[in-house]
């Protein structure tokens, strides 16, 4: 099984990525974990002022913060998995890796911000329910 894990280095995340190292029988044996990271986008007229390569950079180091321990700690379970990170915006983001990927099923933590959080922010995780065609399991 395929599993995109998506992670934004909140406690959520650590939550998500511990219930998925307790239970490893969800996944099955020949399991493939692929971690993703997605960074905000900056608007093109920032871009543009900062220059492309400091954006990149940005980027980089931002979502390295948060993938480096998670790979710390999937290598201390002995996990295999891939991570990686993309910019724009997370929900899209997420739909579209697990299209690319394949992946039989996501796993995101939410951040549980209640109705009127979702009403007035909207939600990642709600977004991805809906757009993604797989199952979605959300740990909060």
């Amino acid at each position: 099984m395929r599993v995109l894990l998506a992670v934004d280095g909140s406690k959520f995340t650590k939550k998500a990525l511990a219930f998925l190292v307790t239970h490893e029988t969800l996944m099955g044996p020949d399991a493939e974990l692929v971690v993703l990271n997605v960074q905000m986008a900056v608007s093109p007229r920032v871009k543009t002022m900062l220059g492309a390569a400091t954006v990149y950079a940005y980027h980089r180091d931002e979502a390295q913060k948060v993938l480096e321990p998670i790979e710390r700690f999937l290598k201390r379970h002995d996990i295999p998995f891939r991570a990686s990170w993309v910019a724009g915006i997370p929900a899209t983001q997420i739909v579209q890796a697990a299209k690319r990927e394949k992946v039989h099923m996501v796993v995101m933590g939410t951040h549980g911000h209640g109705l009127l959080g979702r009403a007035l922010l909207g939600s990642v995780a709600q977004r991805v329910v809906a757009d993604v065609d797989v199952p979605v399991l959300l740990v909060q």
